[in-house]
């Protein structure tokens, strides 16, 4: 390690630090405490990478709410300092993490200054600020970081094996809540952490969060090369995924994991008549099986176009009334709920969620967010399929060649389900961006060596 001024400057901190300390809280096991401070920042520094992506686990997957034993710990806000230190180690002291910049994060750093602008004019003040400093702020931020810091081989081989175990993790939980119905919504749709108010407890998120990990499960299984028992867990990992997502018979969700089934069957099945005539028969057999004719909301019960469908018109033409109303900032992020009543033309004594990310997205943000926000992910599709292109013509290791497969399928997961998901502010899809980013980073590299 080179001993920068900064470097001394910070040894000399903790030095005092630990003096001052030790003069207020005479205690010995401080003394053990300051004897591990170097082991822990050089565990920091070399393993921050690690950290980060556990506070990802936690803020994607909300590990600590499929298993409530796990909320007295606060891991998240642990996580969350953990994550907010190591980078500040690794920006200063070790001098590790080199920023870049790529058209992605224009429009992100573009469409998160609309975001912050907004929240002076947005309708409801209180609810934008709250969202905006309690997590949208954070997400922008981790995706930076997240696309900084992953920059080595084994850095993408751990991340897809934590997002599959992490999902199988979900996805048993969420049987297990079927099986022996807990926290059911209208009966038979399954939810995760409903009484303690978790993101999980709405199907729809919870079909979002099991669609994620689902694309490495795939392209794990996929990936020849790789051990028997790894493939072999990722196809256990994806039947679990698959089951669970049946059980929140979210029609989001099925059409999003079609999208990414398809995409994977493009790319392997040569007749495109047999693709997509399968394709049929599986969307068929998918909404029986699924059992979203029984649903007390959408379901075979409900006459004509249906109930669950016209309320998403209805809420969709309240999105756009909001646009047209608010056409630059848009209502405010978060906003969308709690203007429900003043834009909709049907109001049956409810207020209630878009469903929809392009219209969410439209109505919170306006016109200008709108096409920030394609154009965001436009783009970062795009790159993930050149990506892809290239598998052929580049040397890959196994690792990667996972990564690249999984990431324009779960880009195109979330564009199809989006259209029936509110999911234009919470987590996925940035990951995603972040993966995306630092996936090409990383092969731009490897073509300079």
């Amino acid at each position: 390690m080179t001993y920068t001024p900064l470097t001394i400057t910070s040894l000399l901190l903790v030095l005092i630090l630990a003096t001052v300390a030790l003069y207020l809280f005479p205690h010995p096991i401080l003394l053990i405490l300051i004897g591990l401070t170097p082991f822990l920042l050089w565990g920091a520094v070399n393993f921050s990478f690690y950290i980060v992506l556990a506070f990802i686990v936690f803020s994607f997957f909300r590990i600590h709410e499929v298993f409530p034993f796990l909320e007295q710990l606060k891991l998240p806000l642990l996580l969350a300092l953990a994550a907010i230190f190591v980078v500040f180690l690794q920006a200063t002291i070790s001098k590790k993490l080199h920023p870049y910049w790529c058209p992605q994060f224009t429009f992100l750093i573009l469409f998160f200054l609309l975001i912050t602008c907004a929240i002076p004019l947005a309708s409801n003040v209180g609810v934008a600020k709250n969202t905006w400093t309690g997590v949208y702020s954070k997400i922008i931020l981790m995706t930076f970081i997240i696309a900084w810091m992953m920059k080595q081989e084994s850095h993408f081989i751990t991340a897809s094996r934590v997002y599959i175990f992490s999902g199988a993790c979900v996805g048993l939980t969420a049987i297990y809540n079927k099986v022996n119905g807990i926290g059911l919504v209208e009966e038979t749709r399954v939810t995760i952490g409903r009484d303690i108010g978790s993101l999980l407890g709405d199907p729809n998120d919870l079909a979002l969060v099991l669609l994620y990990p689902m694309t490495f499960a795939i392209a794990t299984f996929l990936e020849q090369s790789l051990s028997k028992f790894e493939r072999l867990f990722s196809f256990s990992t994806f039947c679990i995924l698959f089951y669970a997502l049946l059980a929140t018979q979210s029609r989001g969700g099925l059409l999003g994991f079609l999208a990414v089934a398809s995409l994977f069957a493009y790319n392997r099945i040569r007749s495109k008549v047999l693709l997509f005539s399968g394709g049929t028969i599986a969307v068929i057999i998918l909404f029986f099986v699924a059992g979203i004719s029984d649903r007390a909301s959408g379901g075979a019960a409900e006459v004509g176009i249906g109930e669950s469908a016209m309320g998403r018109l209805y809420a969709w033409q309240a999105a756009w009334n909001m646009a047209l109303d608010n056409p630059i900032f848009g209502v405010g992020i978060n906003n969308f709920y709690h203007n429900y009543f003043f834009y909709s033309t049907h109001w049956d004594g409810l207020n209630h969620a878009v469903h929809s990310t392009w219209f969410g997205v439209l109505a919170e943000s306006g016109f200008i967010g709108l096409i920030l926000f394609v154009s965001l992910i436009t783009s970062t599709l795009i790159m993930a399929l050149r990506m892809m292109k290239t598998l052929n013509t580049t040397h890959c290791s196994p690792g990667i060649r996972v990564a690249i497969n999984a990431a324009p399928a779960g880009i195109i997961g979330f564009i199809i389900s989006g259209t029936f998901l509110t999911q234009g502010f919470i987590w996925p899809i940035y990951l995603q961006i972040a993966l995306v980013i630092a996936l090409n980073r990383c092969l731009q590299l490897d073509k300079q060596k």
